[in-house]
């Protein structure tokens, strides 16, 4: 009975060390603070914005090659023995994936809309399989990402702007404004605004969701963050674009 005894209590304080554990080294890890893991979050998402998207649209072979350098960062970082770097080396991961769907669609396949989620999700498998691995993290991103993408092209399709898609992506420089003047028209009709008002609360309202859910201090914690900093900053992104296409349709395009 004593030796009975004995073993529960060390395997209870061995559950207790590897729990605190888990915690401690999060707590001592380069983004243990909120604000630090937005800001990476945040930096993430929009850099496909003013990198990516140009650049594959002039260069898309050396976009496309340009994956392999961030997969190979992101594992460099995620092996560094501090393990001070690794929820950066995950999040990098989490833009690989990101970046591949990207180069792929809007490099060959963008005057093909219908195309766009199913390209995107090219690594979606395996961001489901990474969810219950040390890579949540940059899964949590990936999908969140891949989330409000979907968002964004199920609201395009609804407002009723969709069809200026393929115009706007094979039109001339003196045709194309004239298209984007037409999409800012639709974008300020009431039906089109309170459509898009609706779907920016429901996306702010799950984020928040999200938000009150985690635990800072473990790893499924700053999983949780990070899908809801990445739903909040692609809301604020597409938010800017709306306002950009209603004010100066020629500076928004259909991004």
């Amino acid at each position: 009975m004593k030796e009975l005894i004995t073993k529960n209590l060390d395997v209870k304080d061995n559950f207790k060390n590897e729990f605190h554990s888990e915690f401690d080294f999060y707590k001592n890890t380069f983004l243990s603070n909120p604000f630090t893991l937005r800001l990476w979050s945040s930096f993430f998402v929009i850099l496909p914005i003013f990198v990516q998207a140009p650049w594959v649209r002039l260069q898309p072979v050396s976009a496309l090659c340009f994956t392999f350098v961030i997969l190979l960062a992101a594992f460099i970082l995620s092996r560094k023995q501090s393990n001070q770097w690794f929820i950066v080396g995950s999040l990098l991961l989490g833009v690989t994936g990101s970046w591949l769907g990207g180069c792929l669609f809007w490099g060959w396949l963008s005057p093909y809309p219908i195309l766009h989620i199913p390209v995107e999700a090219v690594v979606l498998p395996l961001a489901l399989i990474g969810l219950g691995t040390k890579w949540k993290i940059g899964s949590s991103f990936y999908i969140a990402s891949l989330f409000g993408t979907a968002v964004t092209d199920i609201t395009i399709f609804f407002i009723g702007i969709m069809d200026q898609w393929k115009e706007v992506i094979t039109a001339d420089s003196e045709t194309a404004p004239l298209i984007l003047q037409k999409t800012s028209e639709n974008l300020i009709q009431i039906k089109s605004l309170s459509i898009i008002i609706f779907v920016a609360v429901i996306l702010w309202f799950i984020s928040k969701e999200i938000l009150n859910s985690a635990i800072i201090n473990s790893t499924n914690g700053k999983a949780l963050l990070v899908s809801s900093y990445v739903i909040q900053t692609t809301l604020i992104v597409d938010g800017i674009f709306v306002f950009l296409a209603i004010i100066q349709p020629t500076l928004s395009g259909l991004v």
